[in-house]
């Protein structure tokens, strides 16, 4: 199961968590980041380096934030990926 980036991200985008993704599988949607589903290999290591935590294991989300699941998959797929946008 991939990871999902939820509301608390919202405005912060505080990118801890791309900077340890091994598979830079994390994309920016402006107001919050998303994590591309198929990209995803759930190695969790972006889990510890958010600091509002907002990541989740797909079948962890909170009820009240399982929207989110379809949101990244749909986000991720529209968007550059942030190491594009950066140049890295």
């Amino acid at each position: 199961m991939p990871h999902v980036i939820c509301e608390p991200c919202i405005g912060v985008k505080d990118r801890s968590c791309q900077e340890v993704c091994p598979v830079e599988c994390i994309y920016d949607a402006g107001e919050q980041l998303y994590i591309h589903p198929d990209e995803c290999i759930d190695c969790g290591a972006c889990v510890p380096a958010c600091p509002v935590n907002a990541i989740y294991p797909e079948e962890d989300v909170p009820e009240h934030w399982k929207v989110y699941i379809e949101k990244n998959r749909r986000w991720a797929q529209t968007l550059p990926n942030v190491h594009v946008l950066e140049g890295t």
